[in-house]
């Protein structure tokens, strides 16, 4: 959700620019810094922010440099001014009070100082708008180049995580084989082979293997990782959606590591959740 865009133009004697940033947030944040001249454009720009960006913290700002010599501000009644400091200085003659701060005061009385109403005529606003939207073009554009990596990497990943569980495929077959073989030997080894009840060895065995199948694990695990990579070609802000995707992919790489009793296979889920924390990391700066 990071973007950066920049649009710059000038009218009538003055420079406008328009500046676009963002950063990555559950929800769209906006912060607008303008002229108070363009407060009454304030919902307009949410507006079409919210539409466009989404999600993001993002800040807007819209900066107007006058030609030199146009000067804007406040302005002092300097008649007013004299009229209010020479009552004071009268007053304060005949009280004997102290003589500090009579300016000060003089200036802090009614319509001493007054701000000019700041305005924009309808050619300004367009002249702004286009520029507006023309720092919004190039801070989707930005969004959308750096999209491009990031789901090429995104891919990369799910690939990874799918290779690691090609591997844990071939070794199914061969742990329960290994299992099998580790357990007789203990029971051979502790009360000898000729004292072994073969039935209910069997039986336990069954129940062993049946509490570490992975089977379910594997048909859901393959399932979501197609469904995430499905979701990655959407054309739609999936951002959240890939996000509870790769929960769950990382709640069956979990489990499969929990049942594994393999080295080896432990090592692949290993490589798996290592993919999936990059793809985590990688989801918060998606829309």
């Amino acid at each position: 959700m990071t973007g950066y865009g920049l649009a710059t133009a000038d009218y009538a004697n003055a420079k406008y620019s328009v500046e676009i940033k963002s950063l990555n947030s559950k929800f769209l944040e906006l912060n607008l810094k303008y002229p108070k001249a363009f407060s009454d454009k304030e919902l307009t720009l949410r507006n079409i922010c919210s539409k466009d960006i989404e999600r993001g913290k993002v800040s807007l700002s819209i900066n107007v440099e006058k030609a030199s010599g146009e000067l804007t501000g406040a302005t002092i009644n300097t008649a007013l001014l004299s009229h209010y400091y020479k009552q004071l200085v009268e007053v304060n003659s005949q009280l004997g009070a102290e003589s500090s701060n009579l300016l000060q005061t003089a200036l802090t009385f009614p319509e001493v100082i007054s701000y000019k109403e700041e305005s924009v005529s309808e050619d300004e606003w367009n002249h702004l708008y286009q520029i507006f939207l023309d720092a919004l073009s190039n801070f989707n554009k930005f969004r959308e180049d750096e999209g491009a990596v990031l789901k090429a990497d995104l891919e990369l990943r799910i690939k990874n995580i799918l290779s690691y569980f090609k591997f844990v495929e071939e070794l199914e077959p061969k742990r329960i084989a290994h299992i099998r073989e580790k357990f007789s030997q203990f029971l051979e080894d502790a009360v000898g082979k000729v004292n072994i009840d073969q039935n209910r060895f069997e039986q336990e065995l069954i129940y062993y293997i049946d509490k570490i199948d992975i089977t379910e694990e594997k048909t859901r695990l393959k399932s979501h990782c197609d469904y995430f990579l499905q979701t990655l070609a959407s054309k739609e802000a999936n951002g959240k959606k890939m996000g509870f995707i790769s929960q769950e992919i990382g709640r069956e790489i979990n489990t499969m590591g929990a049942k594994a009793n393999d080295a080896q296979m432990q090592q692949f889920v290993v490589g798996m959740k290592e993919e999936l924390e990059k793809i985590k990391e990688q989801l918060l700066n998606v829309l």
